[in-house]
């Protein structure tokens, strides 16, 4: 159990721990291609993704949670991922100003479950990539963008300007750049859940070589913007889709996207491999944008479980004439 004092504070990646739940169909019994045609017909792949989050509260405690998939995979829900409190408590829900979609509750005093189970429609097919995707010159880049640029709570870009310059002024800009970005990440930062902790900045985590899931995303997104390229942070289910195990414990996910070439990128420089099944929650600035639970009061989280499974479902292929 995690018992934390009184006042405000952010749930995040990487600080609970599950069992994960194991896939339906062995990965060595069909290729991982983005579709398996056989006889006329398509194979799609469906992830079950969920959670249970159980906290305990010594006195009635407003939360705000982002657990929902995100909008932008609306058409590919099909069972949504409805939140479930027990017990019942009145749910308002409100989408935030980089339009995540968040929810409202006031935990009763003593335990509450939070849970849901959802089915998301998925290709099959690995992250995208654009390695001729070029860096935009700042006067060129979107109003929207211009936020995803700038330092944050998590992302000190002034502190590590110098050191970004130094590594990865001389790289052609572009994707190029954003790779050599996360191949440096990756390298530099020993994963360890037991050296995890939600106060970890990108300058700590580059002074102190060691993070989780976020802190890698953290430092290649303060990278990336002091590059003057728009970096910006995201959460979300990410499975073992397509590797090899052993298999770690399941957890949300942390990655990030980069606009360049006129588009929004997915990176993952905890990976640093073009992945499987990644199904967005929320975007933000940084983690604090998008944390699973923030809390206004004390709580000690007594329960914590991520699940991602896959099956496959057959559909039939429309063949032109």
């Amino acid at each position: 159990m995690r018992q934390l004092p009184e006042g405000r504070r952010h749930l995040l990646p990487g600080r609970g721990r599950s069992v994960v739940t194991r896939v339906r169909v062995p990965f060595g019994l069909r290729p991982w291609n983005a579709f398996e045609i056989a006889g006329g017909r398509e194979s799609c792949v469906l992830i079950q993704v969920g959670y249970e989050l159980i906290f305990y509260c010594p006195q009635e405690t407003p939360m705000i949670l982002m657990v929902n998939v995100h909008y932008s995979r609306a058409s590919d829900i099909v069972t949504p991922d409805l939140l479930t409190t027990d017990p019942q408590t009145p749910i308002t829900a409100y989408r935030d100003s980089f339009g995540n979609w968040c929810t409202r509750i006031v935990a009763p005093i003593g335990r509450i479950r939070l849970t849901s189970t959802g089915v998301v429609r998925d290709s099959g097919e690995t992250d995208g990539m654009a390695p001729s995707a070029q860096q935009h010159p700042l006067q060129a880049l979107p109003e929207d963008t211009l936020v995803f640029l700038l330092g944050s709570r998590y992302c000190e870009t002034d502190l590590l300007s110098d050191a970004a310059w130094s590594r990865f002024g001389q790289m052609t800009p572009g994707w190029s750049r954003v790779q050599a970005i996360c191949d440096f990440v990756h390298n530099h930062i020993v994963f360890d859940y037991q050296k995890a902790r939600p106060t970890r900045t990108a300058w700590e985590a580059f002074n102190e070589g060691v993070g989780v899931c976020r802190d890698y995303a953290h430092l290649a997104i303060a990278l990336c913007r002091c590059m003057n390229i728009p970096a910006r942070y995201c959460t979300g289910y990410l499975g073992d889709m397509g590797t090899l195990p052993p298999y770690g414990l399941m957890d949300f996910a942390a990655w990030m996207e980069v606009y360049l070439g006129g588009a929004w990128h997915t990176f993952d420089p905890r990976n640093n491999v073009r992945r499987i099944g990644r199904v967005l929650i929320a975007r933000g600035r940084d983690a604090t944008d998008v944390a699973i639970a923030t809390t206004f009061g004390p709580y000690t989280l007594e329960g914590f479980k991520v699940w991602t499974d896959e099956i496959v479902e057959t559909v039939p292929q429309v063949r032109s004439a």
